[in-house]
């Protein structure tokens, strides 16, 4: 009997920061993938006061594990931690601040992986029908 493939990936994951010290402090994060949507990852903080939800193209995240990515508002290089292990350092920046973080190489590549099993490279698409579909529900309801 084969078990039917979800659609929809979730994963913890811990970002490090630097705080005003220069110590390294953890961030959990959760980096979230819904094939409906196959070019975005949803990466969420959960702070003690509010929860933050920034969109990375998936794209973005793979070149980042080897190469320098992005423009603007997220970039993303290869590096090394504290404990000489390969990491991404990520750097968001929004009009309210920059937040520069780190994660260790070996997680996020775990994680793309587990997407690209669900969509690989090339195989992204959308049905626009579903898409207008799911718009003019949306408009009707307000």
């Amino acid at each position: 009997m084969t078990q039917p493939q979800t659609r929809v990936l979730s994963q913890d994951l811990t970002l490090q920061i630097l705080d005003a010290w220069g110590r390294s402090v953890d961030l959990p994060s959760t980096f979230g993938y819904d094939a409906a949507d196959p070019w975005a990852v949803w990466i969420t903080f959960r702070g003690p006061r509010d929860t933050v939800r920034w969109a990375v193209g998936r794209d973005l995240l793979l070149q980042g594990l080897t190469d320098p990515a992005g423009e603007g508002d997220i970039q993303l290089w290869p590096s090394i931690d504290e404990a000489g292990r390969a990491a991404v350092v990520m750097e968001l920046c929004s009009p309210d601040g920059r937040l520069v973080t780190q994660l260790r190489t070996h997680d996020l590549y775990r994680f793309l992986t587990r997407t690209l099993a669900l969509v690989p490279v090339g195989a992204e698409s959308i049905d626009l029908d579903d898409l207008v579909a799911e718009i003019t529900r949306a408009t009707a309801a307000e």
